[in-house]
């Protein structure tokens, strides 16, 4: 009963001090999108991207992580490598809201308790819920440059994240990443205004409506740590 006692002890105190390891911090970088209208650059940054990042490091290789970011994201068909494009000409912007709950994967061993510096490439993936605005294409318009807002719309993406991050001091992290969002809409661009159910005004489609549209939002962090260091359970 005594050694039981002590194992349940011991636990309890590993759970309790790796549970209060966090970390938080804010992120700036750039956002660019990738649909039917402008540059078919996977990273071409187009606008600002702010935010913050807040993670529970639950294990050396693993955190489970939570962002909130705001970015701007537009698109040019002079701006693109395409001559049917570059004649279209078509222009719009847009703007980004997103809510991200997901796992991060650290590829080596990532200690925060180590006193020796680190770093580590990082994947992330999860689940994130954002907000933009409908674009549209209205058929009353001149045929260069008429796409504009229409209404708000909340829809769901898959974030794929790719990183490295590193200890600057004890409590301070940096770290680079390049993320990508496959969204469940086409519409970020006003390519397809099927989306918009019970519109006013007559919309016309265009580009390949059997692709979704994606944005990437690429930046830098810093996040300061916080919380107990684990004990050592052996």
């Amino acid at each position: 009963m005594r050694h039981l006692i002590v194992l349940v002890f011991m636990f309890a105190c590993c759970s309790t001090a790796i549970a209060q390891r966090f970390e938080i911090g804010p992120f700036i970088g750039g956002a660019n999108y990738i649909g039917d209208v402008g540059s078919t650059a996977y990273i071409n940054p187009s606008g600002l991207v702010v935010g913050g990042i807040a993670k529970w490091n639950a294990h050396p290789r693993y955190s489970f992580r939570g962002s909130i970011m705001y970015g701007f994201v537009s698109g040019d068909d002079a701006k693109s490598n395409e001559i049917r494009r570059q004649q279209r000409g078509y222009t719009f912007d847009n703007k980004i809201a997103e809510a991200s709950l997901g796992l991060e994967f650290n590829f080596w061993e990532f200690d925060l308790t180590d006193a020796v510096q680190q770093g580590t490439p990082y994947l992330y993936s999860g689940i994130t819920y954002f907000h933009s605005n409908h674009q549209i294409l209205t058929t009353s318009l001149p045929t260069v440059g008429n796409l504009r807002e229409s209404s708000g719309n909340w829809e769901f993406s898959v974030p794929i994240i790719f990183g490295y991050k590193q200890t600057i001091t004890s409590k301070i992290i940096g770290a680079i990443e390049v993320g990508a969002r496959y969204t469940f809409t086409d519409n970020l661009d006003g390519s397809n205004p099927q989306e918009l159910l019970g519109r006013r005004e007559p919309a016309k489609e265009f580009g390949n409506k059997n692709t979704n549209d994606w944005y990437i939002f690429s930046g830098i962090s810093l996040t300061f740590t916080f919380g107990q260091k684990p004990c050592y359970c052996n």
